[in-house]
């Protein structure tokens, strides 16, 4: 049973009730809170119109600290990137913030630690971003299934036994949660990316600190109300919304906090390396989810139309914003002509970019007008180096934040959009020769999270498989994220592992007890 709400053009709220994380037992009053608001801060106002049925207590601007809502000396404006109107203004937290926010979720660890995992409670979810409302209620799921999967998983934190050479001697190993977590979170999923990693650290006994992105701080907030409906113990879970402006102190006070022991991060290489330089100091545990600039061969074997079905769902979903989007195509030269003309007249047929809300939507808004500037300038950089354009090439004229999807042909390794990862609906096909695997080790400077290959030839999909220096990869398959199986890159495009089994160890300790005078 769950109930799903619209908010404008932006937002949507979905409630599932279900069991969830260990060690909590639902209150009375939030097994209502799908009928009625619960008790709590007053609501924002300028939300009400268009918002029937709609909880107005999930609209929340504040931060979120030890359980209590947390005003801030200053705020700031977050924007619909469909129309550009202002939703609201949040709270612009600052270092102070975030100290006390560190310091609640230590003092509360000391406690939650020690939860039985086996208690039952509810779970929580919430979405907010401009993408088109399958998609948004896709990622719903998705959150809530996180949460689902590693509520399970809590019961399964296995130590061992160890038999020595001594006979008077027994070895233990056990695993023990790390600490607090600070969890810092990407606009373009901001709700399946904080609950695949929140749920993981509260299922093994630590407590977090999430700072969400500055473009979506909704989600964040929502289930910092949710998690309070359903009875999360104060300072479990909390959130500390910023501005971009204070997101870089923010960020480094989270990573040099001598009380934080963990750090999960996902976003941009670059930001990565800094959060990782502050982290080092104190010789922190990380988990970072980064660059994505997948690599997307279809091989002369490859069945055309499967490639481009899965062409389709690798590279527009979310209009491009995802860090596992196929970001070029390097086509083997006996099929690229036939890829190339089914791939458009898909693109053509198939794709329809509007609000978000409009039920014949699929692709939605870019989040800003930065993000559209850099797919504009992938496209002009790639026609003046010789690229022709097959479909698309330009802004949308539904909005400012809108980009037409684009299919390149005559792609070469020169131009930017095979060298830098766009983020957008942009789709580069490069004519490859005799190997195209080759070829996209030849293109791989930067190692991917996730690559995708199509072929019917079964030594060559092990060899592929086995090469390619990626942490994640699709075979005949354009959409590889589970929540059952693990999540993540290599080398520059991440380190640990989300979701799955394995999920929960990045947010887990080792201890080794030597038991003697048996």
């Amino acid at each position: 049973m769950a109930t799903c709400f619209r908010l404008r053009g932006c937002l949507t709220l979905h409630l599932p009730t279900a069991p969830a994380i260990r060690g909590l037992r639902p209150r009375a009053d939030c097994l209502v809170a799908t009928t009625r608001p619960s008790p709590g801060p007053a609501p924002i106002r300028r939300y009400a119109r268009g918002t029937e049925g709609l909880s107005s207590a999930l609209l929340r601007t504040d931060g979120f600290v030890g359980g209590r809502w947390l005003s801030a000396a200053s705020t700031f404006p977050v924007y619909d990137p469909a129309s550009g109107a202002e939703l609201g203004l949040v709270a612009d937290c600052g270092v102070s913030e975030a100290r006390a926010a560190v310091r609640a979720a230590y003092e509360a660890f000391c406690t939650w630690k020690g939860v039985s995992a086996k208690v039952s409670a509810r779970r929580w979810n919430y979405v907010n971003t401009g993408k088109p409302l399958k998609e948004a209620q896709g990622e719903i799921l998705y959150s809530a299934n996180f949460l689902e999967w590693f509520s399970e998983e809590a019961r399964r934190v296995y130590g061992d036994v160890i038999y020595t050479p001594a006979k008077e001697r027994r070895a233990l190993v056990l695993k023990q949660p790390v600490g607090v977590a600070a969890v810092i979170t990407p606009w373009n999923f901001p709700s399946a990316m904080i609950t695949r990693k929140v749920g993981a650290a509260l299922a093994a006994g630590c407590t977090v600190v999430v700072k969400p992105a500055e473009d979506t701080p909704f989600s964040a907030l929502a289930l910092a109300q949710l998690a309070n409906q359903a009875g999360i113990p104060p300072g479990v879970y909390n959130v500390i919304p910023c501005s971009q402006k204070k997101a870089m102190e923010v960020g480094e006070a989270l990573c040099t906090d001598p009380l934080v022991s963990k750090i999960s991060f996902t976003g941009s290489t670059a930001t990565g390396k800094v959060l990782l330089h502050h982290a080092a100091n104190s010789v922190k545990r990380v988990s970072m989810e980064l660059g994505g600039h997948a690599p997307f061969i279809v091989f002369d074997s490859a069945n055309v139309d499967q490639a481009v079905a899965g062409a389709m769902v690798s590279k527009f979903r979310n209009s491009g914003q995802t860090c596992v989007c196929s970001n070029r195509f390097l086509v083997q030269r006996g099929i690229h002509d036939s890829f190339v003309k089914k791939f458009a007249e898909a693109i053509k047929t198939n794709l329809c970019v509007g609000n978000g809300f409009e039920e014949r939507t699929t692709q939605g808004p870019l989040i800003n007008e930065k993000a559209v500037e850099k797919v504009e300038k992938h496209v002009i950089d790639a026609i003046s180096k010789g690229a022709t354009v097959v479909t698309g090439g330009k802004r949308h004229q539904v909005g400012k934040n809108f980009f037409e999807p684009t299919l390149l042909s005559n792609v070469t390794q020169e131009m930017l959009c095979s060298r830098e990862e766009t983020f957008g609906p942009l789709a580069p096909v490069i004519n490859c020769g005799h190997d195209a695997s080759h070829d996209a080790y030849a293109f791989m400077s930067f190692i991917p999270t996730t690559g995708y290959f199509y072929s019917q030839d079964l030594a060559q999909i092990w060899r592929v498989a086995e090469q390619l220096e990626v942490g994640m990869v699709g075979v005949n398959e354009g959409l590889i994220s589970s929540v059952e199986c693990p999540f993540g890159g290599v080398k520059q495009s991440g380190l640990g592992r989300e979701g799955s089994k394995y999920g929960i160890d990045e947010y887990l300790e080792l201890k080794y007890v030597c038991f003697g005078g048996l």
